[in-house]
């Protein structure tokens, strides 16, 4: 005990502190009336944030016993401590701490408590909620649908989206631009990341098939007839999304397409397995570039493609992974047109956006 006086019995008989305390694990007011501590099983004092008032309550301190679990005391100072608090404030030149009207009988609330509290109140119904929420169900998004294009002019389409979008004015319509295309050919990209040995351009290009090297994240796949890419740039501002953010509504949303066509297991697994994936098998490869808040490049779902061309690559520079596509996994074929549908439903869905068509010679260079 770190007082000269001594108790009677515990919390009990104990004059008014001339600095703050602890008795066992009972509370104590510091000397300006505006501090509480509370001793912990370690030994620590840990700081109660409460400021309390002259209520003429009981003098301190007050036995652990009395107080809740996870709460601090309640409106502890007596009129001794109050005066304590005053001659403090006044020999120190400071102007003595005015109580809060509301410190009468308040309480500091759990944490969990507040938690529950914060999360009722953004779901209450009525309540204006922030960008990406049920509010911005009136936003704008571009749509162009490209259909089977070279690899080089669905990329050229791109770029003008880019410029596009970023030419707009703050809040000017579209929000964005969704461009669904399916490749016309095969064709091999590697990401930032690289992926591709020395060489190994040379070899995918005498199978066939082209070979891009594209400012986008994730290393080597393939690209070609049967498989549905998109390519969402998105002004991430006014969507309220972070990057990570994005990535992960881009993997709801394929996600969500699979379960419109009935594949409900697919789903997104932890990294360094990018993309979607059912069980062990790759179903949808993902990539994205964001500058200025401005989003390119996107994901690449394989509908009906011939998965042999992966045969040739480290998909994703995962060892081992074995790639997999809607029509082998429902048993049919599923064409890019019928997933595009789903798709686009979905799209909505993720980004609370609404889609507005637009002319494909508007956009899509020859």
């Amino acid at each position: 005990m770190s007082l000269r006086q001594k108790p009677t019995a515990r919390g009990k008989g104990l004059a008014p502190p001339t600095k703050s305390c602890v008795v066992g694990r009972s509370w104590a007011v510091s000397i300006n009336g505006c501090r509480l501590w509370r001793q912990v099983p370690n030994g620590s004092r840990t700081l109660c944030r409460k400021r309390e008032a002259d209520t003429g309550g009981p003098s301190l301190p007050v036995p652990a016993q009395s107080l809740p679990q996870g709460r601090g005391p309640g409106p502890l100072a007596g009129a001794a401590a109050g005066r304590l608090a005053e001659r403090s404030g006044a020999r120190r030149g400071r102007r003595p701490a005015a109580p809060p009207p509301q410190a009468a009988g308040w309480r500091v609330r759990p944490r969990p408590a507040r938690r529950a509290a914060a999360a009722a109140e953004r779901e209450a119904p009525g309540r204006a909620m922030p960008a990406g929420g049920a509010a911005a169900a009136g936003r704008a998004v571009a749509l162009l649908r490209a259909g089977r294009v070279p690899f080089a002019a669905a990329q050229a389409a791109q770029e003008r989206c880019v410029r596009l979008q970023r030419a707009l004015p703050a809040g000017a319509a579209p929000a964005g631009r969704l461009l669904l295309w399916e490749p016309a050919g095969p064709v091999f990209t590697a990401g930032l990341r690289g992926g591709a040995a020395p060489g190994e351009e040379r070899r995918l290009r005498a199978l066939g098939a082209g070979f891009e090297r594209l400012r986008r994240g994730g290393l080597l796949t393939f690209h070609g007839p049967g498989q549905l890419v998109a390519f969402p740039v998105l002004d991430l501002r006014r969507f309220g999304l972070p990057l990570r953010a994005h990535v992960d509504a881009l993997l709801r949303l394929a996600a969500a397409a699979c379960r419109a066509l009935g594949l409900p297991r697919a789903r997104a697994l932890p990294p360094p397995r990018t993309g979607l994936w059912l069980g062990d098998r790759k179903l949808c490869a993902l990539g994205v570039h964001c500058g200025s808040h401005i989003t390119s490049h996107g994901l690449a779902l394989n509908c009906c493609t011939d998965l042999t061309w992966f045969d040739h690559i480290v998909p994703c520079g995962l060892e081992g992974t074995k790639m997999t596509s809607l029509s082998q996994e429902l048993q049919r074929h599923v064409s890019v047109e019928e997933a595009t549908e789903p798709f686009l439903a979905a799209f909505q869905d993720v980004f609370k956006c609404t889609l507005i068509t637009v002319p494909e010679d508007s956009e899509v260079p020859p």
